[in-house]
Formats: C-alpha cells, sequence, structure tokens
C-alpha cells in the first residue's frame, strides 16, 4: 500500500527539522524570562506551528510509510520529536495550562524509551553532534517533569525528573566518547550541541535547586552540578564560536537550527540559574547571550528562505 500523498516540502522534512521547534520554542521561554511577552507568544506560534506540521508527518509515517518510520528512527535526529515536545510543553507551562504540558510530557515519555532504545543500538564511533540528542532529549524530560511538578503536590514527579536528570549527564559523557571532535572545524550544524546538552542539563539541574522537595546536601549538590554544567556549555560556547570564525561556514543546511538551540538554550540556561544558585550575574550575561540566539534564529530563517528560492531541499 503506498503512502498518502504529502506536499513535497513536507514529505522531504527529516527528523533534523525537529530542531527548529526546539530554536523557535526555548526562545519564546528565554524572551518571556526577560519580560518580552509580545516576542515570546510570536515565537511560541511559530513553534506552536511547526510542531503541528512535524508531529502530523511523524503519525503519516508510523502509519503510511513504515519504512521510513523505521529508517529514521534509529537516527540521533529522531530525538528531537522528544525534546521539541519537551521544550514546548516547558513554555506552555509558563501559561499556566499545566494541563496540556503535563499530556505534552506523557507523550514525550512514551515517545523517549523506544527512540532512545534504537538510537543506543546504532551509535558508532566519529558520529556528529546529533549523538548529543540523547542528553537533550532525556534532560528535556527533567525540565519539563520539573516544571509540572512545581505546580501540585507531585513529590513523585519531582524524583523521576531528578532520576531523568542524572541519567542525562550519564548519557552526556557516553555521547562525549563517540563524537567526532573534528566535527569542531567542519561540522554543518548540529556539532553545538555538544554544548547545548550541557546547557539544557543546567536548565534541568536550575529547575530542581528551586523545588522545595530538595533540601540539605542534594540541594547542595544539586546547585553545584548546576553551576559546573553550566560553566562547561560556556566553555563550549567559547570553543565553538571560535572554530565558527576560524572555519566559515555560511552555506545554508537544515542543521543549522541545532546551532540557534543551544545558543538560546545556554542563554536561557543562565537567565534560569541566576536566581536558585544565588549567582546574580547570570542573568545580565543570559540576555546577552539571549538577543545573540535571537540574531542567529533571524539569520538562519533569512538563510532557509533563500535556499527555498533557490529551490534547494530543507
Amino acid at each position: 500500500m503506498n503512502p498518502p500523498p504529502r506536499h513535497a516540502w513536507w514529505a522531504g522534512l527529516p527528523p533534523a527539522a525537529g530542531a527548529a521547534v526546539m530554536a523557535a520554542g526555548i526562545l519564546s521561554v528565554g524572551l518571556e524570562l526577560t519580560g518580552h511577552d509580545v516576542l515570546s507568544l510570536a515565537a511560541l506560534a511559530v513553534a506552536v506551528v511547526l510542531w503541528c506540521v512535524l508531529a502530523a508527518d511523524f503519525t503519516a509515517r508510523l502509519l503510511g510509510d513504515r519504512g521510513r518510520f523505521r529508517a529514521e528512527a534509529d537516527t540521533p535526529a529522531a530525538l528531537t520529536a522528544v525534546a521539541a515536545t519537551t521544550v514546548l510543553g516547558a513554555r506552555i507551562d509558563t501559561l499556566g495550562l499545566h494541563t496540556l504540558a503535563a499530556v505534552l510530557l506523557a507523550v514525550a515519555a512514551v515517545v523517549w524509551p523506544g527512540l532512545l532504545a534504537g538510537v543506543v543500538r546504532h551509535w558508532r564511533s566519529r558520529m556528529p553532534g546529533a549523538v548529543f540528542l540523547v542528553c537533550v532529549a532525556t534532560q528535556g524530560l527533567a525540565v519539563l517533569a520539573a516544571s509540572v511538578a512545581a505546580t501540585g503536590p507531585h513529590d513523585w514527579l519531582a524524583r523521576a525528573a531528578l532520576a531523568a536528570f542524572c541519567l542525562g549527564l550519564l548519557l552526556y559523557g557516553v555521547a562525549l566518547a563517540h563524537f567526532d571532535f573534528r566535527e569542531v572545524a567542519r561540522g554543518a550544524g548540529d556539532h553545538w550541541v555538544a554544548g547545548g546538552a550541557l546547557s539544557i542539563s543546567a536548565l534541568a539541574g536550575a529547575k530542581l535547586t528551586a523545588s522545595p522537595v530538595w533540601t540539605g546536601g542534594v540541594h547542595t549538590a544539586l546547585r553545584t552540578v548546576t553551576l559546573a554544567a553550566l560553566a562547561l556549555s560556556l566553555a563550549w560556547y567559547a570553543v565553538l564560536l571560535t572554530a565558527e570564525l576560524r572555519h566559515p561556514r555560511s552555506h545554508y543546511d537544515i542543521r543549522r537550527w541545532a546551532t540557534v538551540f543551544p545558543l538560546g538554550m545556554t542563554a536561557t540556561a543562565c537567565l534560569s540559574a541566576a536566581k536558585p544558585t544565588g549567582v546574580d550575574l547570570l542573568r545580565p550575561l543570559g540576555e546577552v547571550l539571549l538577543w545573540i540566539a535571537v540574531g542567529a534564529w533571524l539569520l538562519t530563517c533569512v538563510a532557509f528562505i533563500g535556499s527555498r528560492r533557490a529551490g534547494r531541499p530543507g
């Protein structure tokens, strides 16, 4: 049975397109944290539309094109489905739509184990930056679970968030061992996830540190790990930015959305970690990094439009 007909640009979207949802979603979170509500809602609208399109395509492939679905589900980029859903859920939760955020958490949690297992089974040495999506997707669950847990007496969900946080850190170490460090100089955009994975780990840590569930030694440990993850993500930021300046890669690639997401995530992690960790300087740093991320998002949008006009895919 042939798969149902779909518009050419929709059918040609690879799993990596999920990074566009992640980029718009995290910018919406960062803009909301800095009081730019109108811009935040605009970015959220973009993220919602893109998520709906990609969710429909994901479902269509699952039901009508199983061969393609199985082939793509084993790639790290497939985990953008989980990460995008959790980032979107985290922003929706800030609107007071806690039930909808919980639904998105449940959807992501159901999809995550199967995709993660398929990706890990097909790991090899010298992989691109997308390998770190195993960490990003897992920490996305931690972020959203911690956010939902904060809206009511859901201590069990806070504990689940802590478990996901710890697993995410472990997966980062394993992914780092499989990462091809030559990608720093020649990667097409997803190499930035090496730093972005630590940023979302810091964001998850900040959410947990702010939770009243964790006190005493656990709270101190969470604060320490959060600051360490954030410091390492900022170090990655400096290394990757230096590499971009030394080895310019100006052509558009759909994986460039996986550059925008870490830029926005690093900014958001700084903004979110400032209060629970007591390091006030993180907030002005986050504000500067946020506008750099917004600029990168706009440049990537322009490059995308240019590629469409030139008839190139993606």
